[in-house]
């Protein structure tokens, strides 16, 4: 087996896409060329990278415990440090040749290899307080190829959009509850000597139109595509160059919004498919944009700064700084009047149009926030009476729900094992949706922050959502895979 620089940096590079380190690894990619290499990235599985590694230190493990004359010693786990160092290594051997051989039958397993009687042990989850979502309420989604990154609900029927980093997004039809949903395949390609030929870039962002008649999609190919409900390509709209970070159609569905690593945001014409007007205020790349009416909205980067614009301005409204490392995403609430962000400096801030300085600057978690969502209560919503909740997911496997009235943190939901991706409220307001890289997606009780429902995929949750009446779950997952989640009674 001969493995190439290209390959290396081509595992790694798909290793920093699926730990979530995105920005990273698209510096990466840049650096090391990745574009250029002839590497078909569909055909890579999921955690490819950390399978050879794993492979590697099985390999190293057996050549120190088999002896000479073929019997097995006794030898404790090798860590990645351990095996490649070469006196480590060595003086494991002179460990294990003293040690007496063991037997490797266990009585009690029927012939059955003990170790994987324990890893099925170990997928079985058992959450305190929680109700396990049952596998026949459970519909898993088949057909990508490689790492699903974002998924959404039509905002008016049970279509299920997904993007993918087999360079494609699908539609999924939940509409008829089938355990065999038809998908529809929205191929990315791109132009190439007069012909269409895949782009091989990761499909990172999409949004549905405000009726549920058109889908954006956003791609590392710089390109932002929309398309109809029965998968054709309406529009291509291209003037990033580079790839396209997040995108969002306004209330009125007459502009598409997007954010792209060439430090730029852009509002398309969505009937014409031509660029409006491109904002070059940030000195580095944009990472997230949230209209706060149908012609302004707020855009962050990883220069550390917040800008709010107006279609037709040539210069920022407002500008918000105070963050001390990247601004990963930002949300207006439902009135467009507060504005939230998080940061990679593990704090939370909430701004106002009214002042320079951030309302409220919220220091509770201990790793970087990754995503924040505002609930649908509150004043001017369909809920007025319920009170207005932020949550916040971090890395460091909590989520948090806060009170903005008073800046407080109301409950702190820690039964995540891992870096939670994303949160969802439902349409009422009452249940939050959280999906991590520990596999799991859990919905909980907003009002008293109690676990109510659990559920484990089969890779970690980058994506969760709720479709319109609130009784579906949608969640995507670094395996490829892409679930539904049935929670009628």
């Amino acid at each position: 087996m001969s493995l190439g620089s290209d390959e290396v940096n081509y595992l790694v590079y798909r290793y920093l896409q699926e730990s979530g380190f995105v920005h990273s690894a698209y510096t990466f990619g840049i650096e090391s060329h990745i574009s250029q290499s002839n590497i078909n990235g569909a055909l890579v599985p999921p955690a490819a990278l950390l399978s050879i590694i794993q492979k590697g230190l099985q390999y190293t493990e057996a050549e120190i415990s088999i002896g000479e004359d073929g019997s097995e010693r006794v030898l404790e786990s090798l860590t990645l440090i351990d095996a490649i160092m070469p006196d480590v290594v060595e003086s494991r051997k002179q460990a294990a040749a003293k040690a007496h051989p063991i037997k490797t039958e266990n009585a009690n397993t029927n012939g059955e290899d003990a170790s994987l009687t324990v890893s099925n042990h170990t997928d079985t989850m058992e959450v305190d307080g929680a109700v396990e979502i049952p596998g026949n309420r459970a519909t898993v989604l088949r057909g990508h190829e490689s790492e699903v990154f974002i998924c959404a609900w039509n905002p008016t029927n049970d279509l299920l959009a997904s993007g993918s980093g087999d360079s494609t997004a699908r539609i999924w039809n939940m509409n008829d509850n089938s355990s065999n949903a038809n998908q529809l395949v929205l191929r990315h390609c791109i132009q190439k000597g007069g012909t269409e030929v895949p782009s091989n870039k990761d499909v990172t962002s999409l949004d549905w139109n405000c009726d549920g008649t058109l889908l954006a999609t956003g791609s590392y190919d710089g390109y932002a595509r929309i398309w109809s409900t029965d998968g054709r390509l309406v529009n291509t709209l291209g003037q990033h160059k580079g790839p396209i970070f997040a995108l969002k159609w306004n209330k009125r569905g007459n502009y598409i919004l997007s954010a792209g690593v060439d430090k730029t945001t852009i509002i398309w014409d969505a009937s014409s498919g031509n660029s409006t007007q491109q904002f070059a205020f940030h000195s580095a790349p944009a990472l997230d944009v949230d209209w706060q009416s149908n012609t302004s909205f707020a855009s962050c980067s990883t220069d550390q700064c917040i800008h709010v614009c107006r279609l037709g301005s040539d210069r920022p409204t407002k500008t918000f700084q105070g963050h001390t490392n990247e601004v990963n995403a930002i949300k207006w609430d439902p009135q467009g009047q507060l504005l939230a962000s998080c940061s990679d400096d593990m704090t939370l801030k909430i701004w106002s149009m009214k002042q320079d300085t951030c309302v409220y600057d919220l220091q509770a978690h201990n790793k970087e926030i990754y995503t924040i969502k505002w609930s649908p209560t509150g004043p001017g919503t369909n809920n007025p009476s319920a009170p207005l909740i932020l949550a916040s997911a971090s890395f460091d496997s909590t989520v948090r729900l806060w009170e903005v009235d008073r800046g407080t943190c109301l409950h702190t939901l820690t039964q995540h094992q891992e870096p939670v991706y994303s949160v969802a409220f439902s349409p009422d307001g009452r249940y939050l949706a959280s999906g991590s890289f520990d596999k799991c997606v859990h919905i909980w009780n907003v009002q008293n922050g109690t676990l109510v429902n659990s559920y484990r995929g089969t890779g970690g949750i980058f994506e969760v959502c709720w479709n319109h009446r609130g009784d579906k779950v949608g969640a995507s997952a670094s395996d490829g895979s892409v679930f539904v989640l049935d929670l009628r009674k």
